[in-house]
């Protein structure tokens, strides 16, 4: 397969999405996958619309891309399905640019750190709220980090903004610590399972380290920490595993479980 070479875009829709939205999808992200900088394995887009009338932008547009086993991710809200469905290609757009120019240094070595590369050019993206859906119907999620073998914290930070995300669970490669990497207020947090005082690899300047460790506590008992809190995310040690994981409020309204990715086969615990 050449680089030029792309896969077919792949469409799922939720709620009441208007007719013809999925061939604009489809269209908008088939016509960016064709100048990507790598062989495209596999495209989705899932069109979603929440049925409550109250949330503000209830049309949601996300796009997913495999280029050659690194994964490019881009997602918007709207209050038309049009009007999100432009703001994710946008996004995209951006996402494969920067993939682009930063390959090289995603396959292993540190991100490139001059002006108008990644670190300074993180698109933050608004966030949909969550689908309010009542407790005693949520259900647990399971998926695996994106992450799929160590990086450092640079690495890292760069796999978020590609992926488009507000946090990444991954190892941290010096440690081998389960650690999260998420956004803050003018950079990035890193949070580890277990901060010690072992050495780590160089940080990027917009990233700050968390001295304080993961709570070890069941994914029922993150549930109510993430009820609790109001925050978007809980990044606990899972008792029953024994390893960093992210419970976290998903669109639809039910909780995602993140995991290691060799952890993904096995059962959420209570």
């Amino acid at each position: 397969m050449k680089a030029t070479d792309t896969a077919a875009v792949r469409v799922e829709t939720h709620g009441k999405v208007p007719n013809g939205s999925a061939d604009l999808a489809a269209a908008k992200v088939s016509s960016l996958l064709l100048v990507a900088a790598e062989p495209v394995l596999s495209a989705r887009v899932t069109l979603a619309v929440a049925a409550d009338p109250a949330v503000e932008r209830p049309a949601i547009a996300q796009a997913t891309v495999d280029m050659n086993g690194r994964i490019v991710r881009a997602q918007a809200a709207g209050r038309t399905v049009r009007a999100a469905i432009e703001q994710m290609a946008a996004r995209l757009r951006a996402r494969l640019g920067q993939a682009a120019r930063n390959w090289a240094a995603l396959r292993g070595t540190m991100p490139v750190e001059r002006p108008g590369e990644w670190r300074h050019e993180s698109i933050p993206a608004r966030r949909a709220p969550y689908f309010p859906r009542p407790g005693d119907q949520r259900e647990v999620i399971r998926r695996a980090s994106y992450a799929a073998g160590p990086e450092t914290p640079a690495e890292a930070v760069a796999e978020l903004d590609l992926l488009d995300y507000d946090f990444h669970l991954f190892t941290e490669r010096s440690t081998g610590q389960d650690s999260v990497i998420y956004r803050v207020r003018g950079g990035y947090r890193l949070a580890m399972a277990h901060p010690g005082p072992g050495r780590l690899d160089p940080l990027p300047d917009a990233v700050t380290v968390s001295p304080l460790p993961a709570p070890r506590i069941t994914v029922r008992e993150a549930a109510g920490r993430l009820e609790a809190t109001g925050r978007p995310f809980t990044f606990f040690v899972d008792a029953g595993t024994g390893r960093g994981s992210i419970l976290y409020h998903r669109y639809d309204g039910h909780h995602g479980l993140l995991v290691p990715p060799d952890l993904v086969s096995l059962r959420p615990g209570t």
